[in-house]
């Protein structure tokens, strides 16, 4: 047996396994901050769409600071706390308790059309996460516009929530009923009854997906309830 071969061919591979490993992590070093760069711009890309407008990435960053005016935080109590909105992290604000929680809100100016209030959203879908944007009228209860994401749900089912398809109908649906109480949106399914002011129809064969994000909009839209009402006054 060629003991020396063989412990030749293990420092190789050893050395190779640490130089491959070294290497990884200067690339990754030297790319993360495209990588967040590129994050940040798919945010803001996807803040707009909730309001209707498409910016490509070098559009993006320009078209935002000109389209939202204003990033504010509020707590359940609808009063304004500290810090940056773009940087609160939903997933981690959902593991705290509703009353502890920091709530992003963008402000929109759209000529005309007054002020427009953006409310980050995040769930769980079928397979993975689900996020979004619904865009609010200054009324604070017709939907201006909405945008929705996931990490994983089915292709040509669950999936299509990103779709305009999708999204689309909720412009104009309104989140509280005649007397004031707040309904949320149902994402209606096939043969459910639902009234049509405040609801749009599921994805055929994405029932479990819709009714993921109608779980979403109401568990979130409801914790700016008193953020809501103070701007109603």
């Amino acid at each position: 047996m060629d003991t020396n071969g063989n412990t030749y061919t293990i420092l190789y591979s050893a050395v190779m396994v640490v130089v491959v490993a070294i290497l990884l992590a200067v690339a990754a070093t030297q790319l993360k901050p495209f990588q967040d760069a590129n994050i940040l711009i798919e945010k803001k890309q996807n803040i707009l769409r909730s309001v209707n407008i498409v910016a490509d990435a070098k559009q993006a960053t320009e078209l935002f600071n000109q389209t939202i005016k204003e990033l504010i935080i509020v707590n359940s109590k609808g009063e304004k706390v500290e810090g940056d909105a773009f940087k609160v992290d939903l997933k981690v604000e959902h593991s705290k308790p509703v009353d502890q929680r920091k709530l992003p809100v963008y402000i929109a100016a759209m000529g005309d059309k007054g002020k427009v209030y953006i409310i980050p959203l995040r769930g769980n879908g079928l397979w993975g996460p689900i996020w979004g944007y619904v865009a609010l009228s200054s009324d604070m209860n017709t939907i201006y516009g909405a945008n929705f994401d996931h990490s994983g749900e089915t292709p040509g089912l669950g999936a299509e929530i990103n779709t305009e398809k999708f999204q689309k109908p909720f412009i104009g649906k309104t989140i509280f009923d005649k007397a004031g109480l707040f309904t949320s949106i149902v994402i209606a399914k096939i043969g459910e009854k639902a009234d049509p002011s405040n609801s749009v129809d599921a994805i055929s064969g994405g029932t479990i997906t819709s009714k993921a994000l109608q779980k979403m909009l109401y568990d979130d839209l409801s914790t700016y309830q008193e953020f809501f009402k103070t701007l109603k006054k």
